[in-house]
């Protein structure tokens, strides 16, 4: 049956002078409707001009393809990935440039991270130091109003009232950058284990 279509198509073009290869053969069109039914022409009718096109010489054979129009979407996707090819050779580079060894690579991951290790237990230190006096802090309020039971009690002061506000305030700093600090050695780490298994790949390390 393909045969049988095949030299039906080579007869058609022969019988029906239009669109000449370089040796003066006919060549046509090939699309596929949306039914799927496959159809030959000298030209694409509008309606299919954004599909994929095949061109066939005068002996039925493919000399020519071209790819269908792609959507706005689609387009999107296919810039998106090749950015993403250009990042990816880019970071090879610059693993390949940067480090000769894998222990090079986890020499710097150790300086780097015992680094934020050191940085996380002196904000925790702080952290406990600012705790201890906002409980004492919170302690001495008790014996002013409103916090006092006692109706003689006196007011609180300006001070300390002040004060309960300003270390309130300085923990919660902390609190932020103890999480954000935390956040950059995981970030960090997982990094440095992808670079490295990276590099393995790379030089070809098992």
């Amino acid at each position: 049956m393909l045969t049988a279509c095949v030299l039906q198509v080579t007869l058609s073009i022969a019988a029906d002078p239009g669109l000449a290869d370089s040796t003066g053969g006919r060549m046509v069109y090939k699309w596929v409707d949306e039914q799927g039914v496959t159809h030959y022409g000298d030209h694409i009718p509008p309606e299919y001009a954004s599909q994929e096109q095949h061109i066939i010489n005068g002996h039925g054979i493919e000399v020519d393809r071209r790819e269908a129009q792609k959507s706005p979407e689609q387009l999107a996707l296919a810039e998106q990935l090749k950015l993403d090819e250009e990042q990816r050779a880019s970071r090879d580079r610059n693993l390949l440039n940067t480090y000769v060894s894998v222990q090079e690579i986890e020499h710097l991951r150790d300086q780097r991270l015992n680094l934020l290790t050191d940085q996380i237990k002196v904000t925790s230190q702080f952290l406990e130091i600012l705790n201890s006096k906002l409980k004492k802090l919170l302690g001495s309020s008790m014996h002013f109003k409103p916090y006092s039971d006692d109706p003689n009690a006196p007011p609180m002061s300006d001070q300390v009232a002040e004060d309960l506000v300003r270390v309130n305030n300085d923990i919660r700093t902390q609190q932020e950058n103890l999480r954000e600090k935390r956040s950059e050695e995981a970030a960090m780490s997982k990094q440095f284990e992808s670079d490295i298994a990276r590099l393995k790949e790379l030089k070809g390390i098992h």
